[in-house]
């Protein structure tokens, strides 16, 4: 009954996708919501934005449609028919006990797609940006205690320390995906193969982390609704309204699965696992930066500089260097399922493993000697 409720959420997700992302593509125009071929920009046509609506309203119609439900069954009771389904039911009330937090990190992520569609409309300054985004997960961080990346540092440091670090990382991971979003189908695609790697997480321990699984396979709907228009040639674009939220909910969603059963022993080298499969985007984001400062330019301004970019100066094509870019990041996807089920052998060879995606990746982009 899970794989068929599983199955359900995607379809939903990308049911509302799909239909959302054909719409807005004729809308955008209408309001001049196009991404125009300047500057860095790579495309060589102007493209409608507006995409990113398409992605969240697939996310985000589903989700509250599940947490109204499940809130007013937790009140009347559950109806005769739904409880045949014991192995849904008896994930009612733990559903609606979660409601409260949830609609934080919804509005959480309202609000970052709200910050996207002003900055598609009219572009911010970066450090306007940063700073809202630093505000929003900061209040996500402090209302869902749950929302936490190490844990471990609240009996080391106490809990402050633990959600300073998580506002750090959310606000890099939302970054991460932003920036990955350079190249036609490239930071949905990959955002698919990571939301792939933390549902199976989520499905593997006992108990099932059945809610976190049923936002993660509405985001896997959403993006794969989204996908086949995006996908190069691209014919719309999900902007910053979809990245910065796409970045959010994969940031918030890598802290709420659990990676290791209760009583594990490997709990240390579960604490690597978001860090392994985020790398890709972690290592885009790193040497872009790294090249601007090194360039003595704001690291926070686009340009393409990006690692897609420079394999295609490389020689090869886009849609080549996008699906390499989708193998690297399975790699590393693959790699993290594995982490916390090895012993300390296994963690050096899965943290080599990583390590050596990301050098083929500098080798293939030709390292520093470009400009």
């Amino acid at each position: 009954m899970i794989f068929w409720a599983a199955f359900a959420a995607v379809a939903a997700a990308f049911a509302v996708s799909s239909l959302g992302t054909a719409f807005v593509r004729r809308l955008a125009p209408k309001l001049n919501m196009i991404d125009m071929p300047l500057r860095h920009k790579a495309h060589a046509r102007p493209v409608p934005l507006l995409g990113g609506s398409a992605v969240f309203a697939g996310f985000l119609l589903p989700s509250l449609l599940i947490l109204a439900v499940a809130r007013y069954w937790s009140h009347v009771g559950i109806p005769q028919w739904a409880q045949r389904f014991d192995s849904l039911a008896i994930h009612i009330p733990g559903a609606a006990a979660m409601a409260p937090f949830a609609l934080w990190i919804l509005g959480g992520a309202f609000l970052f797609h709200v910050l996207g569609l002003i900055d598609d409309r009219k572009a911010l300054g970066p450090w306007v940006k940063l700073v809202a985004q630093v505000v929003i997960c900061s209040a996500v961080v402090a209302a869902v205690p749950r929302v936490r990346i190490l844990t471990v540092l609240d009996e080391i440091l106490g809990p402050a320390s633990s959600a300073i670090v998580t506002v750090i990382w959310l606000v890099i991971i939302t970054n991460a995906f932003n920036f990955l979003d350079n190249m036609d189908g490239l930071s949905a695609g990959v955002a698919m193969f990571v939301g792939a790697a933390l549902l199976g997480a989520a499905l593997s321990m006992q108990p099932q982390q059945v809610f976190v699984a049923g936002w993660l396979c509405l985001l896997l709907g959403s993006l794969a609704g989204f996908l086949p228009y995006n996908f190069p040639p691209a014919s719309i674009f999900m902007g910053d309204s979809g990245s910065l939220v796409v970045g959010f909910l994969l940031g918030v969603l890598s802290c709420l699965v659990t990676y290791v059963p209760p009583g594990g022993v490997y709990y240390l080298y579960g604490v690597f696992v978001p860090i392994v499969l985020m790398a890709v985007p972690l290592y885009d984001m790193v040497s872009v930066v790294t090249l601007r400062l090194r360039d003595r330019k704001n690291p926070m301004v686009g340009d393409r500089r990006h690692f897609s970019h420079r394999l295609v100066r490389r020689g090869m094509k886009v849609r080549t260097a996008v699906l390499t870019i989708y193998l690297c990041t399975a790699g590393t996807a693959i790699a993290a399922s594995l982490l916390p089920r090895v012993d300390s052998v296994g963690a050096v060879l899965i943290l080599a493993q990583t390590f050596a995606i990301l050098l083929i990746i500098a080798l293939l982009e030709g390292g520093n000697d470009l400009p």
